[in-house]
């Protein structure tokens, strides 16, 4: 297949480091395997994982380098492996395509103008959404449904969202108002983003600069702390409340840490409620950023400031 022998253009890395060790410049087009198919990037998103992967955090179970990062993205298919059934050429697709929970993650990941995925980690797009606003929704939003479905969240039950402004705690509160059912959504957040969370649908809003977990008397159900604060925020979970660390690998005793499996068939579960604009993205500002900006970028994600998303937009 002569496209195998092509060369592109991505953004990848020779070592681990700061961003300073991300340069542009051509890259193999990665081999298709049989149950994969080819993707040509329109868009693809950041997230916490890419950079603490570049900087080394799945050294014994990473790939070699160069590698090229990014998980989501969205695109369209331009070839197939033999054995792929559910897709075909010119099908608009979305999805995570990295899986840090099963074996070595891919070396060509999403900042790049085509990447190989596995059949079984994508979705078609949906019909509403821009591929830059497709691309901002696999990894976070499956993040999100993971945490709510390892708890088992009931219809009626109440959850405290630790970082409700984030990639996946502004997605996690639409999660709860509109496909959990829960009765009552309470996060956290700084000063000048409260009207924005609770515009998400937060009943409650704790200014996290001005108060602490201490000073709320309410008990949840359900804490999910999206922020690696799980030490100070277990104190708000119920006797006999679940609480998940999505952001801190040695997170509080009581507390539950996971890494997302991927899933097209998760993502095509939330289609009716993206369709019908229950779950709408959640894209910072100052995206999409334009593919020679990944740097900057990248910068943004690290300062922690971002609000919601930030987005790539493809090379041309």
């Amino acid at each position: 297949n002569q496209e195998n022998m092509q060369f592109q253009k991505a953004w990848f890395y020779n070592e681990y480091g700061p961003t300073e060790v991300l340069h542009c410049g051509e890259y193999p087009v990665p081999e298709l395997g049989a149950n994969q198919v080819l993707v040509r990037v329109r868009a693809a998103a950041l997230n916490p994982v890419d950079f603490k992967r570049r900087n080394g955090l799945f050294k014994d179970i990473d790939s070699e380098f160069p590698a090229v990062p990014g998980c989501d993205m969205a695109g369209v298919i331009v070839d197939q492996g033999d054995d792929v059934t559910k897709f075909c050429k010119g099908d608009e697709v979305y999805g995570n395509i990295q899986n840090f929970t099963s074996g070595t993650p891919k070396q060509c990941g999403t900042l790049t103008q085509y990447t190989a995925v596995e059949e079984s980690l994508i979705a078609l797009k949906p019909g509403n959404m821009s591929f830059e606003e497709a691309a901002s929704f696999p990894l976070a939003l499956q993040t999100a449904q993971e945490a709510f479905d390892r708890v088992n969240f009931q219809k009626g039950q109440t959850v405290f969202i630790v970082g409700g402004a984030g990639g996946v705690g502004s997605l996690a509160i639409q999660l709860a108002k509109y496909v959990y059912g829960a009765s009552d959504i309470a996060t956290t957040t700084s000063t000048a983003k409260m009207s924005f969370v609770k515009k998400l649908g937060a009943d409650m809003v704790m200014d996290y600069t001005k108060e602490s977990y201490e000073q709320i008397t309410e008990k949840f159900d359900f804490v999910f702390d999206t922020v690696g604060d799980s030490h100070s925020s277990y104190v708000l979970a119920k006797d006999g409340g679940q609480i998940i660390d999505i952001a801190n690998g040695s997170p509080h005793d009581k507390a539950l840490f996971f890494m997302v499996t991927p899933s097209g068939n998760n993502l095509e579960r939330l289609r009716g409620y993206i369709e019908c604009e229950r779950l709408k993205p959640v894209i910072d500002p100052a995206s999409p950023h334009v593919f020679s900006n990944v740097v900057e970028a990248f910068h943004h994600l690290e300062s922690g400031r971002a609000r919601g998303k930030i987005v790539i937009s493809s090379i041309d």
